[in-house]
């Protein structure tokens, strides 16, 4: 072009800038959704991209780089406001309003080569869009795996007050009621690789998720659970070799470091079970917890199985003689002197009181455990 269109060309940098607005408002429903600043940021990019087109157009007989830092005019902040989708129908918006312009911007000799920069700048911004997000979405990845990790952190030391909350609420949990933490070893391979597919695994189940490795142990709390064992299952395949221990379902984060100890401490309890199934609830591992002088668990024994029985006399008695004298249901009969019917009455009595079965190997060694504990508590 010549120095008079270059001109002329600088000088509609504002009224392309109002029009591209206009056009925005008039033809993007999302545009008419912004804040007043966020429509002044958007407008910003409008107006870099406009003045960033005229300079580099000007200069093309150089060795100018095709783009310039258009997307430098508005903050980081505008890449999780708008979308990528949005991002490129502003610049298409921006380019169509130049481009109608040109019969009027440009001699008539200048607009076939005005139309081809055009076409050759909306093209490299496009791809300029695309890396500002891609950079963006990195950062926030990383910014966002060291929140995380603070997090769980703040869960295992038993501190979670505002600043923690305030953390969670940043990386955009929604359901704070449907809560589970699981625990097992951490992935082989690359660790923030294996995060990141355990991250998406759960957002493909509608899961939310934090998750941490410390040492060789990868802890995880997940959001929107609905039944434990069945998202203990979906997510386990992402953990490495070995058990892998889950909470129940809890109904708020105040209780989520009671929870995550306890999760912990039955991961470190599981090699006590050597049938232990590879998903396994840490209520399932009371006993070996207790053994291992996890204090919860010695009082969820004795309220739950001792303190029960102990009200009832005959109950106690019952499960006395069976689990420490003669496991038979027609000894323990001669033995309290009353009819097998009756013991064996008793003996589902104590299953639906406690939860724990005596005829069964892991019900009667949690009973009898609990039995020995209640008795050394009334000491």
């Amino acid at each position: 072009m010549t120095e008079l269109g270059d001109r002329r060309l600088s000088l509609a940098a504002g009224a392309l800038t109002t029009a591209a607005t206009l056009r925005m408002e008039e033809s993007l429903p999302w545009y008419r959704e912004l804040g007043a600043q966020e429509r002044t940021w958007v407008s910003s990019v409008a107006q870099a991209g406009i003045n960033a087109f005229i300079e580099w157009h000007s200069a093309q007989g150089s060795n100018r780089a095709l783009t310039a830092d258009v997307f430098g005019a508005a903050p980081r902040e505008l890449a999780r406001v708008i979308s990528l989708e949005q991002t490129v129908d502003l610049v298409r918006t921006t380019i169509d309003v130049v481009e109608a312009g040109i019969d009027d911007l440009a001699e008539e000799k200048d607009r076939p080569r005005l139309r081809e920069s055009i076409l050759r700048y909306s093209r490299e911004i496009a791809f300029s869009a695309a890396e500002v997000y891609a950079r963006a979405a990195e950062a926030r990845g990383a910014w966002d795996a060291r929140l995380e990790s603070l997090v769980v952190d703040a869960l295992l030391r038993d501190e979670l007050d505002e600043s923690v909350i305030g953390r969670v609420n940043a990386l955009g949990w929604t359901n704070r009621t449907s809560l589970m933490v699981l625990a097992g070893a951490a992935p082989v391979g690359h660790p923030e690789a294996s995060l990141d597919v355990l991250r998406r695994a759960a957002l493909n189940h509608d899961v939310e998720l934090l998750t941490g490795i410390h040492g060789t142990t990868l802890l995880a709390i997940a959001g929107g659970v609905i039944d434990a064992d069945r998202s203990a299952r979906l997510l386990s395949p992402h953990f490495g070799p070995g058990p892998v221990v889950h909470s129940h379902v809890i109904t708020g984060f105040l209780s989520l470091p009671e929870q995550a100890r306890e999760t912990i401490s039955g991961l470190r309890a599981v090699p006590g079970w050597p049938a232990a199934p590879r998903i396994v609830a840490a209520d399932e591992l009371l006993p070996e917890r207790a053994l291992l002088g996890d204090a919860s668990a010695v009082e969820r024994l004795i309220a739950t199985a001792y303190l029960p029985l102990a009200s009832d006399q005959a109950l106690l008695t019952t499960a006395a003689a069976y689990l420490e004298q003669s496991p038979s249901l027609e000894a323990t009969a001669r033995t309290l002197v009353v009819h097998p019917n009756t013991v064996r009455y008793r003996l589902r009595r104590i299953a639906d009181i406690t939860g724990f079965s005596p005829l069964e190997p892991r019900g009667a060694y949690a009973l009898r455990l609990a039995l020995t504990l209640g008795r050394l508590a009334t000491l």
